[in-house]
């Protein structure tokens, strides 16, 4: 309800000052997709498809040029880019590492070295998310392997469940975010920004957010102190380590070969494929059977993605014939506000979308509408592909419609309400927002490091 009023609000503002300033605004079209949306979006059809029929229908309705003798060739241009084929191979490279043990090995080795903090093994599922994320560049990948290999260890334990559940749909949320995560590749695709870049640029945002959860979790553990599991020596830790190492040389296969120069993304992501493979081999669980369940998930997950991302450029394509992006774009930014302002409200539609629309249709969606108005305010966009994507995460666990939230849900042993999950998340919800406010008031959190390299 509260997204639904913020946005008709942000439309009102929108048609007021068109009307006051001359713009010739397509109302009519941007009232009705508005309502087809809400219509098919509240009757539960599936993303891809609203996309689809939305851009049929609106180009039957409002445009005069006929849509649909460009289709094949709107279709072609994202499918055949060379860039996204690193979806689906970051995607087998996680299926390859959960079902070899390997994320078990890692969850492990950092519980010998964090159980003993304040807040214990709530903090090694923060850590070991974010670990994991940066070789698995999907959140949804991230919440769901690192939840299975975690919840075993709380049960029947003195943690309090809602923050058990609230740390791993925390941490699972940094998939996207800790390079190498698929929106940056999204992102780059939709506007022609360099994906290297915005994987330099996401560093040190993901290194504040990761410490922003540790410090939830520290004051969660100096409140609400439990019974400290016996020490370990040193030189048990030590030997512990040996769990990180695929993590580790993955991550250094895939992330250095990019910074280095040495591979695009792309040619990172089958690096990582092999990389994974190998460690699967020696650990004597590589066989036709396992790639096989591994092919089968990513082709599954490749599929819904691609379809939402050809029928979101279907609906760019016509919604561009009818200009409406361009008026849009015209009329936010001449708004009478500093950018700054107009920042926030941009920041703000985000965070309301995010409360009932999955985060990766979000982005699809929004960004080829508000990326004209970031550039025309002067905002790097490198800059905003990090913002983008941290809002993008803080959809997947915003409620009632965090997807990644739900994907814990379903894994909890013993069920329960999905409430707990909700209650158990804000802690974390709240630490991401600041991290948001702390990148729009120091933006060099982002560009210093591609500053640097450049």
């Amino acid at each position: 309800m509260i997204a639904i009023i913020f946005l008709l609000g942000l439309l009102g503002v929108v048609v007021v000052t068109a009307a006051t300033g001359g713009v010739q605004l397509p109302i009519a079209e941007i009232m009705g997709l508005i309502a087809i949306f809400c219509l098919f979006f509240g009757a539960g059809v599936h993303v891809a498809t609203v996309l689809g029929v939305l851009a049929v229908i609106t180009g039957f309705l409002f445009s005069e040029r006929p849509f649909w003798l460009f289709a094949g060739q709107t279709f072609w241009g994202p499918s055949s880019n060379f860039v996204l084929i690193a979806v689906p191979l970051f995607l087998l490279m996680g299926e390859i590492l959960l079902r070899a043990g390997l994320s078990d090995r890692l969850y492990k080795s950092l519980n010998v070295w964090l159980n003993r903090t304040p807040g214990g093994l709530l903090h090694t599922n923060i850590a070991s998310c974010a670990l994991f994320s940066a070789i698995s560049g999907s959140s949804v990948a991230t919440a769901a392997t690192m939840g299975s290999v975690a919840l075993p260890y709380f049960k029947d334990s003195q943690y309090n469940e809602r923050m058990v559940l609230g740390s791993l749909a925390a941490g699972g949320a940094m998939g996207n975010l800790i390079p190498p995560g698929i929106t940056f590749i999204v992102y780059g695709l939709i506007t022609e920004t360099s994906v290297g870049d915005l994987y330099l640029a996401a560093l040190l945002p993901s290194v504040l957010v990761t410490l922003l959860f540790a410090g939830v979790i520290v004051l969660h553990g100096l409140r609400h102190p439990i019974d400290r599991p016996p020490a370990v020596a040193f030189s048990e830790k030590i030997r512990s380590l040996a769990g990180l190492g695929p993590t580790i040389v993955l991550i250094v296969l895939v992330l250095g070969s990019i910074y280095g120069g040495f591979a695009t993304p792309t040619e990172a992501a089958a690096l990582g494929v092999s990389g994974a493979a190998l460690f699967a081999l020696r650990e004597g669980k590589l066989n036709l059977r396992m790639l096989s369940a591994c092919a089968e998930a990513t082709a599954r997950n490749t599929a819904l993605l691609g379809l939402i991302i050809l029928g979101a450029y279907l609906l760019n394509y016509v919604l561009t014939l009818i200009n409406v992006p361009q008026a849009l774009a015209e009329i936010i930014g001449n708004l009478p506000l500093p950018p700054w302002a107009i920042m926030l409200a941009i920041i703000g539609m985000y965070f309301a979308l995010g409360t009932f629309m999955e985060g990766f249709s979000m982005i699809i969606t929004t960004v080829p509408v508000i990326f004209p108005i970031i550039v025309a305010l002067g905002y790097d966009p490198i800059w905003f592909g990090v913002v983008v994507t941290m809002l993008v995460e803080i959809a997947q666990i915003s409620p009632p419609d965090g997807t990644v939230m739900y994907v814990l849900q379903g894994m909890r042993p013993k069920g329960g309400p999905i409430t707990d999950v909700f209650a158990g998340v804000m802690p974390f919800l709240l630490a991401y927002l600041l991290a948001v406010a702390l990148l729009l008031f120091i933006p060099e959190i982002a560009l210093w490091p591609v500053e640097m390299l450049r």
